[in-house]
């Protein structure tokens, strides 16, 4: 079956991380507040078992977004649900369906179940074929919205568009929309064949403790507690996201430290003729460019060695046409984009 290769992780040393799109701010301080007093005391209460269905997580997500807490389903970051919708909906003959590029979770997520995998091609323009994609014949279509590595996002109009099409079920999986101008969580309301899936390793500045939720039709969520693992979320993880989606604050300042970063990365990138997808992310999808090195995948290589040499990681996606020729990079703090944009810069001047 297929591997996950997840974004390197360095161990030791000063490196400037911008390969897996983690949040660059510190967490809400009501978040670790929660925490704190999950252990309050002599920590006793870490000897009994959580909520077995992460009742404070649900609630706090079912009063931010006016959505019924029973049609919610929590899990170990968003992709344990994205494990739990494939084994319900998916399995032999019982194929998948993606966008080509997307995460590269799913396809080893439905080889685990023995479900085929259909892909349905990014256009050149960045758009898709909507017939295309609800005549594929999958089961389950997950729509990453904003799209990884791309960038992209896709109107709430077009997804419904689609919903409407599609046969099966349509998870729309809101990894990064909290750093876009809109996302599908009316569709998840209102239609009966759409599932919305939210973590909150990235807007809220949580990867370190996995916990997401899904937003489901009412005939979807009992059926993922059925294949749910048995308290699949730790006490500490229900307590800090629960008190995360309450501050509502910090995450308005967050995402608008993100989007000023991420406007100027792409100034500044554009300056030195570097070309940038449209970002709705809190990462940057651009394409290195110099006078003696046209775009090509060995030119992106090529960055990007030069950028880890100093010490810098962003991502590369070889293989695909759409991403072989860029790099992505996540938007850091101010000092970090400083010191990737001084290495941009270094490199377009002596490649």
């Amino acid at each position: 079956m297929p591997v996950y290769v997840p974004g390197e992780q360095p161990q030791g040393g000063a490196w400037v991380k911008l390969n897996t799109n983690e949040n660059p701010h510190p967490p809400s301080e009501a978040a670790l507040d929660a925490i704190r007093s999950a252990v309050a005391g002599d920590g006793a209460a870490l000897r009994l078992y959580p909520s077995p269905d992460s009742s404070p997580l649900r609630e706090a997500a079912a009063k931010v977004h006016d959505f019924p807490a029973d049609r919610i389903v929590a899990g170990n970051g968003s992709d344990d649900l994205l494990n739990l919708i494939i084994r319900a909906y998916g399995g032999p003959g019982r194929a998948v369906g993606m966008l080509d590029p997307s995460y590269s979770l799913y396809p080893v997520l439905a080889a685990a179940q023995g479900a085929p995998v259909v892909k349905v091609p990014v256009l050149p323009d960045l758009s898709f074929d909507l017939e295309a994609a609800a005549a594929c014949g999958a089961a389950v279509f997950f729509l990453t919205n904003p799209n990884a590595p791309l960038g992209i996002r896709f109107t709430p109009d077009r997804v419904s568009a689609f919903a409407d099409r599609f046969p099966g079920l349509l998870v729309v999986d809101e990894a990064y929309a909290a750093f876009s101008d809109s996302d599908c969580v009316d569709l998840a309301r209102g239609s009966p064949n759409v599932v919305v899936t939210r973590t909150l390793s990235k807007g809220h500045a949580l990867a370190g403790l996995r916990a997401g939720y899904a937003l489901c039709p009412r005939e979807t969520a009992p059926l993922l507690h059925r294949v749910r693992d048995s308290y699949n979320l730790d006490r500490l993880a229900q307590a800090a996201a629960a008190a995360a989606l309450h501050d509502r604050a910090w995450l308005d300042r967050s995402v608008s430290a993100v989007k000023s970063t991420r406007r100027r990365m792409l100034a500044e990138l554009a300056a030195i003729g570097w070309s940038s997808v449209e970002p709705h992310g809190n990462f940057v999808l651009t394409e290195p460019r110099s006078v003696h090195r046209p775009p090509s995948p060995e030119t992106s290589a090529h960055a990007f060695e030069f950028l880890k040499a100093r010490r810098i990681l962003v991502r590369r996606f070889p293989g695909h046409p759409l991403t072989e020729k860029c790099l992505r990079v996540s938007v850091g703090t101010d000092a970090e984009a400083d010191a990737f944009l001084a290495a941009a810069r270094a490199w377009t001047a002596e490649g």
